[in-house]
């Protein structure tokens, strides 16, 4: 029984991060792909490191993967977070759709001055 949980586990998990990787090639802008990267690629790579503490069933292993899939949850929205600010702040170009602009004064710019 408990091989079928590990298959779908780890099929789950594949397919996450799948389409996680699908998000990275075909989302418009940094942005945006750093947001599928680290929502599916977290929850596809926790599924697979349950699988395997599933398929083992040793302390030692099961407490790795546990220990593993803490450090991607906590580690992943921290450097989500870093990277869309240091692309937002180094002023790469965002989605001709993109209409909201909130961060707008949160980087330290340093624009020309212009003379009248």
């Amino acid at each position: 029984m408990t091989q079928y949980f590990v298959a779908f586990f780890m099929l789950a998990g594949g397919v996450f991060c799948f389409v996680a990787a699908l998000g990275m090639l075909r989302l418009p802008d940094t942005i945006i792909r750093m947001h599928a990267a680290t929502k599916a690629g977290a929850l596809g790579s926790g599924l697979m490191f349950l699988a395997l503490a599933l398929f083992y069933m040793d302390l030692s292993t099961t407490l790795r993967a546990f220990a593993a899939i803490l450090f991607i949850l906590f580690t992943a929205p921290v450097a989500a977070h870093l990277i869309g600010r240091a692309a937002y702040c180094t002023r790469v170009r965002l989605w001709h759709r993109t209409w909201m602009d909130e961060l707008a004064y949160t980087c330290d710019w340093t624009e020309p001055e212009q003379d009248d």
